[in-house]
């Protein structure tokens, strides 16, 4: 009948804490289609396997990485 509803579902504030970035931070990434969601009445929800798909797919290949355009905080 479909799927189970076994898959944890994250809000956007669980998704911005975990990569320590602003919660507008995340809603962009859903925005631009990046991060895919699960709309839940006015709210969002990102299935964890989306989340470690969508980090998977952002690893630098430290060969390519110019460290000039990275600011030191």
């Amino acid at each position: 009948m479909g799927r189970r509803m076994t898959e944890r579902l994250l809000t956007a504030a669980e998704v911005a804490d975990d990569l320590r970035v602003s919660t507008m931070t995340v809603y962009r990434l859903i925005r631009r289609g990046e991060l895919p969601a699960v709309r839940v009445g006015r709210n969002y929800r990102v299935r964890v396997a989306d989340l470690e798909t969508y980090l998977s797919s952002q690893v630098v290949d430290p060969a390519t990485v110019d460290l000039a355009d990275v600011d030191e905080a």
